[in-house]
């Protein structure tokens, strides 16, 4: 694509045109004194969140939507501005509040507000709501991050695969009863897939509207609505602040950079990426200033927790080289873009934190699917495929003494943990860091604990020291002597009701990058 037709396609291609200014929206414009129009019901139907917490700042969201299945994707809104009142508290009956304000609920970012909170005590726990006329939301809970100065332990989970239409969001309702201090997604939080009138495994009668793939920006609203409207993700949501990262079905299928693995003309690919990356940022609680310019939008960032944890949150579509297994070891080749990559490097480098969380869509770990010695099976789409980008990455890693660097990762609808090593063939080699990497919320339907491909992996594969197949989440509690982390799983997600367990629990020391079973 040429230049040309790129700015062309920023400025048409996620109608941006009369949208200058919105990247401002914390606060309602100077003077606004219009009362709110009459809505059909309460709009506050999608529930609230919060995210990208600072020591002294957080992301306040909600979404304005009275009938959130209505089939254009507006959610049953006026095409005009809504003042939203929101409030701060510091308890959860809000009879503390310590900050107030209006924000506006702009038609063309689908009513959905972004307030960034400032001026707050680091490592508190804070209580919001927002209202409309006569309709109040839930309380959310949120925490911002601790004083860059002090290490506190921290909880967090992180999850991943949520296709709404696979089964039923159970692991959320166990994570929503959790004290956790942080919440990752780590990516696939939609699927773009058309869903038939039943509804899959969840028997809900749903419109023709979701019954296509998901292209323009009226769908992946619609399917955003769809996913939001469920009771455990909104619980889970307004529990603890969370951070988001896009993979593939957020948009389509193994897409990478430019490319549609449909080989879709590649105007008509950016105007549907797009399009996703749009309904992403209306729909999740990220920073005004992160508005997607078009088909292009600023994913990766870091989230620091004192002088315990940096989190390095990866963008690992956007930037990489099309998939080609064969040219994995093309120096040439990268996952991250060379610019993230010295992003990162750079980042792990001046950490000053105990540990270094690396944030990770596609798993990192080397995957041989064969247990023949002489041959190797390798998924371009993961790490495997740019294997020459990984060497550099550890490589530097190695370099500049990064401290206690491990990889969560989501992806692939299995909970795996590994030893990452400095030579993949050679199982004696020095282990240089680990990855624990999340099953699905509900992808893949119910799962087993293990299967024929899971037991091939482990026999394959010597740095794998766990494998399992069954639905859930990953939390995992850090200290500055130790991360232990749970794999948490639930027996069924394909009828409502499930229960959740802990599956098998790992301890890793600080300055010794080994698994040790709990």
């Amino acid at each position: 694509m040429t230049p040309a037709s790129r700015r062309q396609l920023l400025s048409y291609a996620a109608g941006l045109a009369g949208l200058a200014g919105l990247a401002a929206l914390s606060q309602a414009p100077s003077g606004w004194t219009d009362s709110a129009p009459a809505l059909p019901a309460n709009p506050f139907t999608l529930g609230v969140a919060s995210g990208d917490p600072r020591p002294d700042s957080v992301v306040l969201w909600t979404r304005l939507a009275p009938e959130p299945l209505a089939d254009d994707g507006f959610g049953g809104m006026p095409r005009e501005r809504v003042p939203v009142r929101w409030e701060l508290a510091e308890d959860d009956g809000m009879r503390r509040v310590i900050r107030k304000g209006t924000a506006t609920a702009h038609p063309d970012l689908a009513h959905s507000v972004h307030v960034e909170v400032n001026g707050l005590r680091p490592g508190r726990e804070y209580w919001y709501r927002f209202a409309v006329g006569g309709d109040t939301s839930a309380v959310g809970r949120t925490k911002t991050a601790p004083d860059p100065r002090s290490a506190p332990e921290i909880r967090f989970a992180f999850a991943s695969c949520q296709q709404w239409e696979a089964g039923f969001y159970t692991a959320y309702k166990d994570l929503a009863a959790q004290d956790l201090d942080l919440v990752g997604h780590m990516g696939d939080y939609i699927y773009e897939y058309g869903i038939g009138a039943t509804g899959g495994q969840r028997r809900t009668p749903l419109s023709a509207a979701h019954n296509a793939a998901v292209m323009t920006l009226s769908q992946y609203r619609l399917r955003y609505a769809l996913t939001n409207s469920d009771p455990d993700l909104q619980a889970a949501r307004a529990v603890a602040p969370w951070f988001f990262m896009v993979d593939d079905h957020d948009v389509e299928d193994n897409w990478g950079a430019d490319l549609s693995p449909t080989r879709m003309v590649p105007e008509n690919f950016l105007r549907r990426r797009a399009a996703a990356f749009r309904a992403y940022f209306e729909n999740q609680p990220v920073r005004p200033s992160t508005l997607p310019e078009g088909p292009d939008m600023s994913l990766h960032h870091r989230l620091r927790y004192g002088r315990l944890a940096t989190f390095h949150i990866l963008d690992e579509r956007q930037f990489r080289s099309p998939a080609n297994i064969t040219q994995r070891l093309d120096p040439n080749r990268t996952m991250l873009g060379h610019e993230q990559e010295r992003w990162l490097a750079d980042g792990l480098a001046s950490s000053r934190s105990t540990w270094n969380l690396i944030a990770n869509q596609v798993q990192m770990f080397q995957l041989d699917r064969l247990t023949d010695p002489g041959l190797q099976q390798l998924n371009p789409d993961t790490w495997d495929g740019y294997a020459a980008g990984r060497d550099r990455l550890w490589a530097e890693i190695a370099r500049r003494r990064v401290s206690n660097p491990v990889v969560i990762t989501g992806d692939a609808h299995v909970n795996c943990a590994a030893e990452l090593k400095a030579d993949w063939a050679n199982p004696d080699s020095a282990t240089v860091g680990v990855e624990f990497m999340g099953t699905s919320i509900s992808s893949g339907g119910n799962g087993a604990d293990m299967t024929a491909g899971g037991q091939e992996w482990l026999a394959a594969n010597p740095h794998l020291k766990f494998f399992n197949s069954q639905r859930g989440y990953v939390r995992c509690t850090l200290s500055r002597d130790l991360l232990r982390t749970d794999f948490v799983v639930v027996d069924r997600v394909t009828t409502p009701g499930g229960g959740a367990s802990v599956r098998r629990s790992f301890a890793v020391e600080s300055g010794r990058p080994a698994l040790q079973d709990v």
